[in-house]
């Protein structure tokens, strides 16, 4: 046990100082001008989750467009691992070294995860996507409209389930893989997917697992055939690096997948028959943008969506249109167009 935390004490001074050894001596370079340091802070590993991509991605676009300015802003991407535990005690570390303006993070879990960080250093300001903080000045939040983004997914789940297409069945049964449980998860995408291949027949169900942790490829896979074998034909999965197990299933067994987050039919062509994107990169560049020209307005929660296309889906992919059948795509983009115009409104949850 000794060692373990011996073990987490070096981690976390490692961190520190790699973090503030990048922004001091950033600083030094010039003394004429006033530099600051953002520091995105991922949970878990960027490479391979386009979620945490397209956050480094934007938020890096953003400071880039300061170089040359009296006013510089450097950025140190911080991979925090997969193992959640370990997440508080490293975020800990780097607002107690004081040196960094700004923290960003994604992740429907860090709001609590920042509420004792923030209460210990009331000075750190963080900007936090894909999840909603509320009562905290310290902490702005951005939370995607997921009710819309899993119904529209759950909606053309369900018109390629009860379709002839080569792997579809008779079943009405569709399945959605998490990574773990969170509110999120089981509040929102969970009733939100059911919600939306409903509204193309009432009698579909929809069988829910969970990998319990991020990266697990096998147990992922594992359960794909297990959802397979019990009659589900098109599943979901939001379960990190394990989507890679689900996707290497649908191929050796004969399933279709509907992506969530960004665009996956090149993921595995024929068999991604959706994708139900969210604009991370260009949501972490417009508010970072917005925080250093100080126009960010802190401490408020906001919720982005269909509106504005931060929520999407996306119907002009040639691997899309070679996939899935005129009717079904048809069907797809008359809810759309239902969503764009306003017509139907699916509130946030």
């Amino acid at each position: 046990m000794k060692t373990r935390n011996l073990l987490a004490v070096l981690a976390c001074v490692t961190l520190i100082a790699a973090a503030s050894c990048q922004a001091k001596g950033a600083a030094k370079a010039g003394s004429a001008t006033k530099e600051r340091n953002v520091v995105v802070f991922v949970p878990g590993v960027v490479s391979g989750n386009s979620v945490y991509e397209m956050l480094v991605s934007g938020v890096k676009r953003a400071a880039a467009e300061t170089a040359g300015t009296d006013k510089p802003v450097t950025v140190t991407v911080i991979e925090a691992g997969a193992s959640q535990a370990e997440w508080e005690p490293k975020l800990t570390a780097l607002a107690a070294d004081g040196t960094h303006d700004l923290i960003v993070t994604s992740n429907p879990a860090m709001p609590d995860i920042i509420a004792p960080v923030s209460a210990k250093f009331p000075k750190q300001e963080f900007i936090v996507f894909d999840a909603r903080a509320e009562g905290n000045k310290q902490v702005t939040s951005f939370r995607y409209n997921q009710r819309e983004q899993a119904y529209i997914s759950g909606y053309l789940a369900a018109l390629v389930s009860s379709s002839s297409m080569k792997y579809a069945n008779a079943e009405k049964r569709i399945g959605l893989i998490a990574g773990q449980e969170y509110p999120a998860m089981t509040g929102i995408i969970l009733p939100a997917f059911l919600e939306g291949a409903r509204a193309v027949d009432p009698g579909f169900t929809v069988d829910f697992r969970v990998v319990g942790n991020w990266y697990d490829a096998a147990k992922g896979s594992e359960l794909a055939r297990a959802m397979r074998k019990a009659g589900v034909d098109v599943i979901m999965p939001i379960a990190g690096g394990a989507n890679q197990g689900v996707l290497s299933a649908a191929q050796e067994t004969g399933f279709y997948v509907a992506w969530f987050d960004d665009n996956g039919y090149a993921k595995a062509p024929g068999y991604v028959v959706s994708s139900s994107v969210m604009a991370q990169e260009r949501l972490a560049y417009e508010k970072t943008k917005a925080w250093i020209d100080g126009t960010l307005v802190a401490g408020e929660p906001q919720t982005v969506g269909i509106k504005g296309r931060y929520v999407d889906f996306v119907a002009d992919d040639p691997l899309y249109i070679s996939t899935v059948p005129a009717d079904i795509r048809a069907k797809e983009a008359a809810l759309m167009d239902r969503l764009y115009g306003g017509e139907l409104t699916l509130e946030a949850r």
